[in-house]
């Protein structure tokens, strides 16, 4: 003989699933808690259904709405809350089956997409005014180099070609070549501390670019401080002794035996110094590339020392 199936009441039913007042006042409003009798498992399942989904925080209107129309699209449907899984996704309530989710009310499929990683993009995006890359990285490097190769040979355009070597330290700020050229410039300027933050940044990313050790030295004798610009190009001379080719560059410096400083008169040296010259020569790509002779005018080029990548 089959077993009477268990009846709980009102009381029984409370007590188990920790109804208060307020929610089983809900609960009898969805018609799913019935005051004056008990109710069997079937009927408590979908009590405890109907009470996670107003603590999801879905209203009555909204639950007794998807019920309705679950009942309207499966009329066999003895209890929607016990036979489907009902879930809360912002303001609405969805059915979802083991493969999709679909809006009770329209029938509507709706995508699960995963916007955790969007939605943390845009919040860095407004808190630091990032904004993702059309172009990747690297080549935005040697896209800014390049312009700036171009730009620096003309004094019209040497603030461009400073603000496209910044670019390329943004991005890649080992880039030795980058902040050795951003400090010939700065030079030439006439903004000698930005200049020797520069040459001193490509140091830190290539200890051997003589390049960079050259024009600080002759940075340092521009501003009177001879110690110093020994200091700083002993590395280089040392380097040039060993075999090392005279790049192209930006403004700084080549070996000779008369030094002519920025907007000053050349004066004759009884001993080899640097020159740094205010009329650059055209610069290519390849030149920060590799080492080599530059074409001057019966002369090595004055245009600066370019340090490889």
């Amino acid at each position: 003989m089959a077993q009477a199936e268990r009846i709980f009441g009102v009381r029984e039913v409370t007590r188990l699933l920790g109804l208060t007042p307020k929610r089983a006042a809900q609960l009898r409003r969805l018609g799913v808690l019935n005051a004056g009798g008990g109710c069997t498992f079937r009927a408590l399942v979908a009590i405890r259904a109907a009470s996670a989904l107003l603590d999801s925080g879905a209203t009555v209107r909204q639950i007794r709405q998807a019920l309705d129309a679950l009942r309207r699209q499966e009329p066999g449907l003895g209890s929607p809350l016990a036979e489907t899984r009902l879930v809360v996704e912002g303001s609405r309530v969805l059915a979802q089956t083991d493969r999709v989710r679909f809006d009770p009310r329209t029938g509507q499929t709706v995508l699960a997409l995963d916007v955790g990683g969007l939605e943390k993009e845009a919040a860095a995006t407004l808190a630091m005014g990032l904004v993702r890359p059309l172009v990747p990285p690297a080549a935005q490097v040697e896209m800014w180099f390049d312009r700036a190769a171009q730009w620096d040979a003309d004094p019209a355009h040497w603030e461009d070609a400073v603000e496209a070597y910044q670019r390329v330290v943004a991005v890649e700020p080992s880039y030795a070549a980058a902040w050795n050229n951003l400090g010939l410039l700065h030079h030439r300027m006439g903004q000698y501390t930005e200049a020797q933050e520069a040459y001193e940044a490509a140091l830190r990313a290539q200890p051997t670019c003589a390049e960079a050790a050259y024009n600080l030295g002759s940075l340092c004798e521009d501003l009177g401080e001879l110690p110093a610009s020994i200091r700083s190009t002993s590395p280089a001379c040392s380097a040039s002794r060993a075999g090392a080719a005279r790049p192209r560059g930006t403004g700084g410096a080549t070996w000779s035996s008369t030094r002519r400083a920025p907007g000053r008169a050349s004066r004759a040296r009884t001993s080899s110094w640097w020159t740094m010259s205010e009329a650059p020569g055209p610069v290519s790509a390849a030149g920060r590339r590799a080492r080599r002779p530059s074409p001057g005018r019966g002369a090595p080029d004055p245009a600066g020392r370019r340090c490889g990548s």
